[in-house]
Formats: structure tokens, C-alpha cells, sequence
């Protein structure tokens, strides 16, 4: 009888253990608008894993890509109220409320990968992510969407005078709404979720988006020309509710920012290891890809989109920038 009484007892400790454990589990929701063929997705899926695995099944994620749980704007409320504990997103859609960090949106303000990263990733990117926190949030990094060029179904875009007339889908930042207008295009802001219909209906004639976008999307679909203009390198942001961080534990918040951090890493090498494979799976299919742009008469024509946001906001991360890009 004690035996039985013994095991029983045993039994029931064992239970209550499992039911603590599963209780002390934290399960964080992270958010993003991309299909999963896309490298968000990817990002997303390394994070998960990363952090299921260091934290030893104490933090699990779970992952809603293609805008399951809201379109940008309301994933980084959501996130920032708490119903969505991560989220990443297009920086453009976090500069209505961080404006500052419209800089990194300027036209040609990064002449390269290097020095995007070196931008992103050192003290600029910091004095950046340090607003954010006002809104309830912690930026875990900037990922990488790629450098932005122009689709469309009229003509190769070589030299700014062709986008002359152009019916131009625009995202909401606003130094592209700028640029495209200067440039003579007629800018329209759809949402991303809308954009294959717009452009398959004829609402819009062009678009502007990272290659990766355009695959995944699949606006090759809908597109003729694809012209590599690379006006402007397009960062993401991934962001966590910043009261949902600090709740974990001091190992746990270590864990993430450490996962976020390589995940962004691979993320970045992966997009330009994949970059030419997708331009040439994108010619095979039927686009028409140029790479003969004058980018000195791109440049210079919109250099008065980077003296509206330093009207606005100063010239000093600007400045910074530029000098970022001459340092070796």
C-alpha cells in the first residue's frame, strides 16, 4: 500500500512539474506581411528556430507571414498595444511615426550594401532605433528587402524622362512619393496586398520594389520591364513589444536580441547570394530586364527630395551618411 501511495505521489509531483513547465512557457506571435516563399519568411523561420532551441523550449514562436494578422499598419499598432509581440516591417511604414527615420528612404543616400550596413548596424542606426522606444518598442535590427527598382508595362526605364506619365504605385514613404513626382510619374499609394490586381486591371502602370518583392509576388506575373535602377536601398525593421521583452528574463532577452542579430545576417547574405538567381529566373519567364541606367541623371535629378526631409528634420543624419560612405 505504501508503494502504491509512494508512485502515486510521484505521479502526481511529476504532473504538476509539466503543468509549471507548460505555464512557464512564453509564446511570442511574429508578424509579417511577405508570402513564404519570401526572405522574411525565411528570417522568420532561423528566429524561430534560434530561440526555441537556446532557450530550451521556454520560448516558442509562432509565425504569421502574407499579412495574416493585418496589413503593416496594423501589425506595428498591434505590436505596439501588445496583441502582436514581433513584427517586421518596411521601415517606410514606421516613419509617420519615427520621421527621422525617413533618412534611411532618401534616393541614392546609401551608394552601397557595405555602407548601408555599416549605417544600419552602428551608432546612426542606434540613435534611430532609440525613438522607437518611445513608442513602446524595441527594434531588433534592420533586415535587408533589397535595393529598389522599377517594374512596368510600357518601356524600359533608362534615364529619368521615362517615367514621364507613368501611373506610379507608391508605398507611403514619403521621399519616394517626392521622387517619383519630380520625375514626372503620377504616384498612387496601394497597399502591397493590392498591388498584383492594380497592376493586372491597368490602375497603375509601374511599380517600384526589391527584386526579391517582385518574385514573390510574383509581379512578373502582371509586369513586362524590369529596369535596375536601384534608386533607393529598402531596410526592414523588426520590432518587439518592448514591455514583452523586458517580462522575460534577463537570459531570455539576451536570447533574442542575439538570434535577432544572426537571423539579420543571414537574411542579408542569403538576399544577395539569391539577388542575380532571381533577376535571371525573372528573364526566363518572360520579363525584359535592363541594367543600362543612368544613375548620374537619376542622381542629380532628385537630390531636392534630400532638401525636403533636411528642410524637416535637419541635415545632421544626413551628413552623417554621406560621411559614412567616404570613410573606409
Amino acid at each position: 500500500m505504501k508503494s502504491i501511495l509512494k508512485t502515486l505521489g510521484l505521479s502526481a509531483a511529476l504532473a504538476l512539474c509539466s503543468v509549471a513547465a507548460a505555464s512557464a512557457q512564453t509564446t511570442l506571435k511574429l508578424a509579417h506581411a511577405a508570402p513564404e516563399s519570401d526572405m522574411q519568411q525565411t528570417l522568420s523561420v532561423f528566429f524561430k528556430k534560434g530561440v526555441e532551441e537556446r532557450s530550451n523550449g521556454s520560448i516558442k514562436v509562432s509565425i504569421f507571414p502574407a499579412g495574416q494578422l493585418g496589413n503593416d499598419a496594423q501589425m506595428i499598432d498591434g505590436a505596439r498595444s501588445g496583441i502582436v509581440d514581433i513584427t517586421m516591417s518596411g521601415l517606410n511604414n514606421f516613419t509617420g511615426l519615427v520621421p527621422q527615420a525617413g533618412v534611411f528612404e532618401l534616393p541614392f543616400i546609401f551608394p552601397n550594401r557595405d555602407v548601408a550596413y555599416k549605417v544600419l548596424d552602428g551608432d546612426i542606426g542606434a540613435g534611430i532605433s532609440g525613438e522607437f522606444t518611445k513608442l513602446g518598442l524595441t527594434v531588433l535590427g534592420y533586415p535587408e528587402n533589397g535595393y529598389r527598382n522599377i517594374t512596368n508595362n510600357k518601356h524600359p526605364i533608362k534615364e529619368p524622362g521615362d517615367l514621364a506619365g507613368l501611373q506610379m504605385r507608391v508605398n507611403n514613404s514619403r521621399a519616394l512619393n517626392d521622387m517619383f513626382s519630380l520625375l514626372g510619374a503620377n504616384p498612387q499609394q496601394i497597399p502591397v496586398a493590392e498591388l498584383y490586381t492594380a497592376l493586372e486591371t491597368g490602375v497603375v502602370d509601374a511599380q517600384d520594389h526589391p527584386v526579391g518583392i517582385v518574385a514573390s509576388f510574383k509581379f512578373n506575373e502582371v509586369q513586362k520591364y524590369l529596369s535596375l535602377t536601384q534608386h533607393a536601398y529598402s531596410p526592414l525593421a523588426i520590432v518587439m513589444n518592448d514591455s514583452k521583452l523586458k517580462g522575460l528574463s534577463a537570459d531570455e532577452q539576451k536570447i533574442i536580441i542575439e538570434v535577432a542579430k544572426e537571423a539579420i545576417a543571414e537574411q542579408r547574405k542569403l538576399n544577395v547570394a539569391k539577388e542575380e538567381e532571381m533577376i535571371a529566373s525573372l528573364e526566363n519567364e518572360g520579363m525584359q530586364v535592363n541594367r543600362d541606367v543612368d544613375a548620374a541623371a537619376f542622381q542629380e535629378k532628385v537630390r531636392p527630395v534630400w532638401d525636403g526631409f533636411i528642410k524637416a528634420n535637419g541635415d545632421e543624419l544626413v551628413n552623417q551618411i554621406v560621411e559614412a560612405g567616404k570613410s573606409k
